[in-house]
């Protein structure tokens, strides 16, 4: 069951479209750096959304974990006081030391200060997220330049699912994937949309930003079962009476619609300093600190905290309940704006029967991709039914992702990923371990001759030589390959 945007809201959108360009061959967010709007702080977010009436009640989001699937996150101020950890390195990126599980891009840092950054846990001050007291997963699937094909995103899902309760006083309730793609299989065939799917059927509730398409909404939104997000502009007051639609953010497609509204234009987060995002879009920076995005990313980042303040209050809450507190807990709509009210969230779960709709998952993977690819250099691109390692039958991956099986160990499909278990924690943050891989690349090539050595992060630029992964191109704001919104 989903609701559509009428028209007329839609008429009433002020915010303008913003393209993201750059100079950089990459694929990663459709997020805007460059908005000229007023900044919106985190302290105005939370007061706009209501969240303050949480607050007063003690929810704070403590004892529920948040899976993050987007580019990492670094160390910065806010994000070291031992509510961060990192889960596995997925990213192509995982096999170079110094890039390990670190966010070069600047989107996942900047989504996980919205969700839960705080300076301190022993203190009311400072910087805080929507659920400071929520406990993060990062999971890396993004490069420092976006690349990320659709089946390391599908592995990052199932990793999730099969390992939702490694803590026990943290079990993951949450995923929160900025991700998508312009695929337009049925929803029900899809295989990035049955991930989300298998996920929510193990009481997972995931979060997913609805595009920037100002249009259609992008896969794996148009899933069965995730909580789809859309943007609002603020416009530069906590009233929520007065925000508008924003331009860029996707509405509706092929009968799916937005489940909630929520501030994403302008949202003041942490900085992640060499960024790329940091590097290209120095107007974004608040002070020394500070950067702001625009987004339906920034929007899920917000939801997502929200939804840790109503789980603490509510931890036996289905993902149905979950997802009806979000428009309001009114399964006839009362609340037709549809904009996230933290206080309205709070009442009492409504009694409703769980949606039990899930699709098969054995379509087209290369149909999931949509347009978009990951390419080896400038030439071998990632197509086909296949993942970074060689052929997959979605088929198959259906199965093992309904019986949480695709996942032994460290290996992912019989692919070897990633270590087996927690590493020593730095910087404040708990790390899962990495490990090294072997056999062949898609190209063909062995995973060892790539010279993963021959180019390393400078801190603003890459240097060195050496193979490279990329996006198909830079078009209009899209990294090509996939979409981070």
């Amino acid at each position: 069951m989903r609701r559509t945007v009428t028209a007329a809201i839609l008429a009433g959108a002020l915010a303008a479209t913003g393209s993201a360009v750059g100079p950089a061959p990459a694929m990663a967010a459709t997020t805007d750096w460059t908005f000229p709007a007023t900044a919106a702080t985190l302290a105005d977010v939370a007061r706009s959304i209501r969240a303050d009436a949480a607050y007063a009640a003690g929810y704070t989001g403590k004892g529920v974990g948040i899976a993050l699937i987007d580019t990492g996150v670094v160390p910065v101020s806010g994000l070291t006081s031992g509510n961060i950890a990192n889960g596995p390195d997925l990213s192509l990126e995982s096999q170079v030391p110094s890039l390990l599980r670190y966010d070069g891009y600047g989107h996942g840092t900047h989504l996980a200060g919205i969700i839960a950054g705080r300076d301190s846990a022993t203190t009311a001050t400072g910087f805080r997220g929507i659920a400071p007291d929520a406990k993060l997963i990062s999971l890396k699937v993004g490069m420092s330049n976006g690349a990320v094909d659709v089946t390391q995103v599908m592995a990052a899902i199932d990793w999730v699912v099969e390992h939702r309760n490694d803590d026990p006083k943290n079990p993951i309730r949450i995923i929160n994937l900025s991700y998508g793609t312009d695929g337009t299989q049925s929803a029900e065939s899809d295989p990035l949309g049955y991930a989300v799917s298998n996920a929510v059927a193990a009481g997972i509730n995931v979060v997913v930003a609805a595009g920037n398409t100002g249009s259609r909404i992008t896969n794996p939104a148009t899933g069965v079962r995730p909580i789809v997000v859309g943007s609002t502009d603020p416009r530069g007051t906590t009233n929520p009476a007065d925000d508008v639609i924003s331009a860029f953010s996707a509405a509706d497609g092929r009968g799916i619609a937005v489940d909630v509204l929520a501030p994403g234009r302008s949202v003041v987060s942490l900085r992640n300093p060499g960024s790329f995002a940091d590097t290209f879009y120095p107007s974004a920076r608040v002070g020394d600190r500070y950067f702001k995005g625009s987004g339906t990313s920034q929007a899920a980042a917000v939801v997502s905290g929200a939804l840790a303040l109503y789980l603490q209050k509510y931890p036996n809450a289905t993902t149905e309940q979950a997802r009806l507190a979000t428009w309001g807990n009114n399964p006839q709509y009362a609340n037709t704006q549809w904009k996230l009210n933290v206080a309205t969230m709070l009442q009492p779960p409504p009694n409703v029967t769980l949606t039990t709709a899930r699709g098969t998952g054995t379509g087209s993977i290369q149909k999931a991709r949509g347009t978009t690819q990951v390419t080896f250099g400038d030439a071998t691109a990632l197509t086909g039914e296949r993942d970074i390692f060689g052929p997959l039958s979605a088929p198959a991956w259906a199965f093992a992702s309904t019986t949480q099986t695709a996942w032994n160990g460290g290996s992912w499909m019989g692919r070897v990923y990633t270590g087996t278990g927690w590493g020593p924690a730095t910087n404040g943050q708990a790390n899962w371990a990495g490990r090294a891989w072997s056999g062949r690349a898609w190209s063909g090539r062995a995973w060892s001759d790539v010279a993963w050595a021959g180019r390393a992060w400078s801190g603003r630029a890459w240097s060195g030589t050496g193979s490279e992964f990329t996006g198909r191109a830079w078009s209009g704001g899209s990294w090509s390959g996939a979409r981070w919104e």
